[in-house]
């Protein structure tokens, strides 16, 4: 890309999307588009034809999607396979055929299955049975990476794959209801504190492994990929090192300043074992993660605080 490229951010306003955003206004890039998701409603084919025709972006960042934890992929796989699908299908066949240089679609290790080796392989892809919590997600993205890889096969095309790992960071979704389990956990703790409670209610046993990648080193890696990766093959973004739930809980206990007692349901479920990402193919192209887990997790409070107070008060 070069500072006057047109670069579409589709998800500007999401964890990812605004992360990339930040990134690319940072770097000095000054042609970047994107629109609302009341403006534009990536579901419906009609209006991204519109949009592409009318911009005609050279490079897309695709970081818009439907997304959520345990809970939310429990009760709602109809909208999480259905939108994802739509919403993907309509971005990628649009950058083919308004004419885009290049594309990045980015997935989730979600992808993998559930009892994959330890660290996951890129080629790990399709060798197992995936996690049933997620599945409904997990095949909408995977179908997403085939379709990159089918539109370069077959017309040329330069679309990639990038699969972060577990993120948090500003413009994280916090409802304890939708989101994943970090952010869950600085809620559920500084609510915790406010209200002097004697303890906070973890679920599961404790036990799964869990990699977090700050949001803000996801958007640096998207963008050296953009400039420096054309494989059609999957690649991974991750730290390379992963801690217990237990041990994230009490990170985020000790960053919010929570005195209470921590409990474990373990009649709610774990999800998978363990999900650390291998990231040998990124590291050897020359990028590595720089935010530290206790630096992320200070940030990631001070926004909600900052925030997410402000806006749910």
């Amino acid at each position: 890309m070069n500072k006057k490229s047109k670069i579409y951010v589709a998800g500007h306003r999401g964890l990812v999307g605004s992360a990339i955003l930040k990134k690319l206004k940072q770097e000095g890039y000054e042609n970047v588009v994107f629109r609302t998701s009341r403006e534009l409603d990536l579901r419906e084919k009609i209006q991204v034809d519109t949009f592409f025709e009318e911009e005609r972006p050279d490079y897309i960042f695709l970081a818009a999607a439907k997304v959520g934890g345990i809970v939310a992929n429990n009760e709602y796989p109809a909208e999480f396979i259905r939108d994802n699908l739509l919403i993907q299908t309509n971005v990628i066949d649009a950058a083919y055929r308004y004419g885009a240089t290049k594309l990045l679609f980015l997935g989730s290790t979600c992808i993998y299955p559930k009892m994959a080796p330890q660290p996951l392989k890129e080629e790990y892809l399709l060798t197992g049975e995936l996690e049933p919590t997620n599945e409904p997600y997990a095949i909408a993205k995977i179908a997403g990476i085939k379709m990159c890889e089918s539109y370069n096969r077959q017309y040329g095309t330069s679309y990639i794959s990038a699969m972060p790992t577990n993120l948090y960071g500003p413009e994280d979704n916090f409802d304890l209801h939708t989101s994943h389990v970090l952010p869950a956990l600085i809620r559920k703790f500084h609510e915790a504190k406010e209200t002097n409670m004697a303890t906070v209610e973890v679920w599961g046993t404790g036990k799964p492994l869990r990699e977090f990648l700050y949001s803000e080193d996801l958007a640096d890696a998207c963008v050296f990929l953009m400039n420096h990766y054309s494989d059609s093959e999957i690649i991974n973004v991750g730290v390379g090192e992963d801690i217990s739930i237990k041990e994230l809980a009490e990170k985020v206990k000790k960053v919010v300043g929570y005195q209470g007692e921590i409990t474990f349901n373990t009649s709610k479920p774990d999800g998978t074992p363990r999900k650390l990402v291998d990231v040998t193919k990124l590291t050897s192209l020359g990028w590595k993660a720089t935010t530290t887990m206790d630096e992320g997790l200070t940030k990631a409070y001070q926004w909600f605080l900052e925030n997410e107070l402000t806006t749910t008060n």
